[in-house]
């Protein structure tokens, strides 16, 4: 029996359903490079200056700047030099008037200097790779200093106190360095996701097995497990079950422990689908079925797990396109709100179909393509070849999903669509 489309909901709604169902998850500690990612649930605040003392940004050598007032190629001025300062060290000696430190990018100003004038700007012999550095007691310089120049000022970036990074940032590889500067070694943000993932079918095997007349490999959960790490999460793999109600009871108890339970098959309607019996009998279903193309026979509801807690579970369709487009529309979504992220969303942008692409029926038809720039700045969409949803290389190609409205039976070439950019960097 063929559902009514009347009867399958909306994208829309089916997403908003099961976003219903989870929270952002508790705050944990954990090291610093391992927060990537993730969003931070208390504020960073600073335990000193950054910089935490005036330091010079260019090489050359700190001066009064007074002292080189006028100064011209033709009409330097000579200063004594009186030390030669390193990067990592303090000097306590205090510049005079007509004196002058060789500093190195990075070390702190010496008292009474106030201005660096970079080497190109004085008569010191630059050196050559391999060669060693030309000293002297005394330096001319050819330009006029202003004071405070190529000085780097304490606290110019970060001061004592301040909020560094407020809670709700999503820690990036610019906050992980902020942080280390700070000599910050752990941080405390919302705790990722564990999700449990459950293939099923008797024809399933594991990678790495015989493979057996009548079989195949297990992509989905590899692929899911993938996309999860991706968004942030934690896969926790609970292998194949048979397609019998106990061996997927079983298997599916096992992940109770989770944060949400993603399984693949057996959510449609033939004599083995035996994912919905179970959820019907040990929890609740919320839905079955959405408006999609591909990815219609989609299941979600809640599974008892004993203890009080309703383990949310989404059932995805047995086909590899179906599992991966479903699971990017909503699991993706589901995953950044227990992250406690709020930008879920994918970019969404107008391109010019090269292809003619069907919608055979009033369902929304997410198609796999190749969105590139062209030369005169506008985007342009290329489907990746044949659409079915066991073409798994249909989505290795792509970097973007064409969307084909439930009320449009055919975009032409030529027209513009919108399409859903899945990766901007994956281009051919």
């Amino acid at each position: 029996m063929t559902l009514p489309f009347s009867d399958m909901i909306p994208v829309e709604e089916a997403r908003d359903r099961i976003l219903s169902f989870f929270h952002r998850l508790e705050p944990v500690r954990v090291p610093v490079l391992d927060s990537l990612g993730q969003v931070l649930a208390a504020d960073v605040i600073a335990p000193f200056d950054i910089p935490p003392l005036d330091n010079t940004a260019m090489d050359g050598y700190a001066v009064r700047a007074a002292d080189t007032t006028g100064a011209t190629e033709a009409d330097p001025r000579e200063l004594a030099v009186i030390a030669d300062l390193a990067a990592g060290y303090v000097l306590d000696t205090p510049v005079g008037p007509g004196e002058a430190v060789r500093i190195m990018t990075g070390a702190p100003m010496p008292p009474g200097a106030d201005s660096v004038v970079p080497f190109e700007e004085t008569d010191e012999t630059l050196r050559e790779v391999g060669e060693a550095p030309t000293k002297g007691d005394r330096v001319r310089v050819f330009k006029a200093a202003n004071p405070a120049a190529n000085i780097r000022f304490r606290g110019e970036d970060v001061k004592a106190g301040q909020v560094v990074i407020a809670a709700g940032r999503v820690v990036r590889p610019s906050e992980v360095g902020v942080l280390a500067s700070l000599g910050i070694t752990e941080v405390v943000v919302y705790r990722r996701p564990v999700v449990a993932i459950l293939s099923t079918g008797d024809e399933i095997t594991e990678p790495g097995q015989p493979l057996l007349p009548g079989r195949i490999y297990d992509a989905n959960a590899y692929s899911l497990a993938a996309m999860v790490k991706k968004f942030g999460g934690e896969p926790m793999l609970l292998g194949i079950a048979h397609d019998t109600v106990e061996d997927l009871t079983a298997k599916l108890r096992q992940g109770f422990a989770a944060d949400m339970i993603v399984t693949s098959a057996g959510v449609s309607r033939g004599d083995f689908d035996v994912v919905k019996d179970v959820l019907a009998r040990e929890g609740a279903i919320d839905f079955w079925t959405v408006r999609m193309r591909p990815g219609k026979p989609l299941a979600f509801g809640a599974f008892n797990a004993g203890d009080g807690r309703r383990v949310p579970h989404l059932g995805l369709p047995g086909n590899p396109v179906s599992s991966m487009v479903s699971f990017e529309l909503f699991g993706r979504a589901a995953i950044f709100t227990m992250l406690g992220r709020h930008d879920w969303e994918r970019p969404m942008v107008r391109a010019i179909t090269r292809d003619r692409v069907r919608n055979p029926d009033p369902r929304r038809f997410y198609a796999r393509c190749i969105v590139t720039k062209g030369e005169d700045g506008a985007w342009y969409a290329n489907l990746t070849g044949p659409q079915g949803s066991g073409i798994l290389t249909s989505m290795s190609a792509a970097n973007a999903l064409a969307v084909i409205p439930e009320d449009t039976t055919l975009a032409e070439p030529n027209t513009e669509i919108d399409v859903l950019m899945l990766d901007w960097d994956h281009a051919p």
